[in-house]
């Protein structure tokens, strides 16, 4: 296995259950005190919780997915935002104040939830300073995680790694070698209007999945010569729902959601695809004149459309969310894939981990070829 082969962890809120159960396919092929076989890892939006996490037990992977796993499959939504019937109430209410006041009076972000228990959540599961020490010890050689800047707009990827990576700045998409904490993961995984922005260096930060224009482009400025991606895209409907209907609020607002999630990183994924097609008609004494290489990628994604799964789970959601989402015409025959995204509790997340699970099975014989495993 080449030393630089990258975890790429897409964002998709409570749908990121789904990229423990191909994480822990994939550990069952090593020994119990083998170090991940990633030596770069990235993540966006929840994604960049579970990769943080790993990279922080980047010595020993089998811990390192054995502990998402527990967190995974004992989450309640009250422990990600606040989900009682007075914590949302209070919250709201804040909410409605604070849009009677000046945006300079206001000193609070507007969100439909607090994600408080997401904080005290994130700071009792990582341990942020493992991250310097497997980056010096060898286990690990760059974590990064995506955010969006809602002052100018731009993708900003922070990250730590070894001393020879330096910053870079495209156009709209900046990396910062920074030292990450649990205000880095809220900003990336602040979903617009859900979760409230984060401000970093007087600056604020929310959603990396956002202004994304190039999510592979991260690893590789990195120095990722080869891409696995663990993407939390429903399967394409083969045929077009027929709508008798103008779609409601939540359906768009669903769309939305899915548009924000997936849409660039497959665009990049193909775009990535057409390089390595032409990069194949060069003769290899150009390209390496040129400094080019072939990057090979994985993917994995899911079997099944995870709005529908998420829908059979509806009831398990607190009644006060319940209660919300049916003000906004989302219930467990709703069309919309919101559900999917804030559903964090065990059953759905439990399911997601099985399944996940299973497409990796299903595709372990390219995993094993991907990882060169015996």
């Amino acid at each position: 296995m080449p030393n630089k082969t990258a975890l790429v962890l897409g964002g998709g809120g409570a749908r990121a259950a789904y990229q423990i159960g191909v994480l822990k396919a994939i550990v069952q092929f090593y020994p119990r005190n083998h170090g991940i076989p990633f030596r770069i890892v990235c993540g966006t939006s929840a994604g960049a919780i579970n990769a943080t996490s790993i990279a922080t037990h980047a010595s020993c992977f089998h811990l390192g997915v054995r502990k998402l796993e527990w967190v995974w499959r004992h989450v309640h939504a009250r422990k990600v935002y606040q989900a009682s019937i007075g914590g949302v109430l209070i919250h709201l209410s804040k909410m409605a104040l604070k849009g009677l006041q000046s945006d300079g009076a206001s000193s609070s972000a507007g969100s439909l939830f607090n994600s408080d228990p997401l904080r005290k959540l994130l700071s009792d599961l990582i341990n942020f300073e493992r991250i310097d020490r497997n980056i010096n010890s060898g286990a690990l050689e760059a974590v990064s995680l995506d955010t969006s800047c809602y002052n100018n707009s731009r993708s900003v990827t922070f990250f730590q790694a070894n001393a020879h990576v330096d910053n870079w700045q495209r156009d709209r998409r900046h990396g910062i070698r920074t030292r990450l904490n649990t205000d880095h993961l809220l900003a990336s995984s602040a979903i617009p209007m859900v979760f409230p922005s984060i401000r970093l260096n007087q600056e604020y930060y929310g959603d990396g999945s956002v202004h994304q224009l190039a999510p592979l482009s991260s690893p590789i400025h990195l120095g990722a010569e080869k891409i696995m991606v663990i993407n939390l895209e429903s399967p394409h409907k083969i045929q077009p729902k027929e709508l008798d209907h103008h779609p409601k609020t939540a359906t768009i607002a669903g769309h939305l959601l899915d548009t924000i999630f997936s849409d660039t990183l497959n665009s990049d994924l193909e775009r990535l695809e057409r390089i390595n097609n032409t990069l194949s008609l060069i003769p290899e004494e150009s390209k390496q004149k040129l400094a080019l290489k072939n990057i090979e990628t994985l993917v994995i994604k899911p079997s099944e459309d995870l709005s529908a799964m998420a829908s059979r789970y509806f009831q398990d959601m607190p009644f006060a969310i319940k209660t919300m989402m049916k003000a906004l015409g989302i219930n467990e025959h709703s069309e919309s894939s919101i559900i999917s995204y804030l559903l964090f509790e065990q059953s759905y997340c439990s399911a997601l981990i099985e399944l996940g699970y299973e497409d990796a099975m299903c595709q372990i014989d390219e995993i094993k070829q991907f990882f060169n495993i015996n």
